[in-house]
């Protein structure tokens, strides 16, 4: 087996990386071994292991790498607004264009969190939970400013993150409609559903 090149240190990591994305976006991480991951890089089966631990490790890495992403990225989003308003709008917008941008990530990172080993998920999902507390907070800031209802602010936000996450699953870049109508649609839906 011919060695790929660059595939040294970091490449190597690198390349690992994205060949088990595309490897458990098609398969499933299940279904994936880490020999088929090490063929689709170029280098031995065994010299996968010297990049990572197990396949509970590399899954954990690739979702949390999605994650610390998600979260800096919102974070450094200028243009949030001031409002509850329209920094929930703003909210719509990012999630959406991020994982329409991102679909691999989604994918593994929703997916496949049932995979993951309980000594590897909690690192996950307590990130997921620190990305899915910005919108909490838009919404209870929403609520004490009596601009939305009071709502359990739990469910509230798993319902919204559902119904934007799940975009990504049915965006075709073909289809009738551009992300921006699509955002469009779903900031009218969600302000719809909070406001009322």
């Amino acid at each position: 087996m011919a060695r790929t090149k660059g595939s040294v240190g970091a490449d190597t990591k690198t390349a690992i990386y994205a060949a088990a994305k595309k490897l458990i976006e098609a398969k499933g991480f299940e279904a994936m071994t880490l020999r088929q991951l090490a063929a689709e890089v170029g280098v031995q089966a065994g010299s996968v292991y010297r990049y990572v631990e197990s396949k509970d490790e590399l899954l954990q890495a690739l979702m949390n790498q999605h994650m610390i992403s998600l979260i800096e990225n919102w974070e450094k989003l200028e243009g949030k607004g001031e409002d509850p308003v329209s920094r929930l709008k703003a909210f719509v917008a990012f999630h959406i264009r991020y994982h329409i941008e991102r679909r691999a990530d989604v994918v593994i990172a929703n997916l496949e969190l049932r995979s993951l080993g309980e000594e590897y998920r909690a690192d996950v999902v307590t990130k997921r939970s620190q990305y899915e507390a910005n919108l909490r907070r838009i919404l209870s800031d929403g609520v004490k400013a009596g601009v939305f209802p009071k709502v359990d602010l739990e469910v509230a936000a798993f319902a919204i993150i559902a119904m934007l996450t799940g975009v990504c699953f049915w965006y075709r870049p073909d289809g009738r409609l551009s992300i921006d109508e699509i955002i469009d649609v779903h900031q009218k839906l969600v302000l719809q559903g909070v406001v009322g």
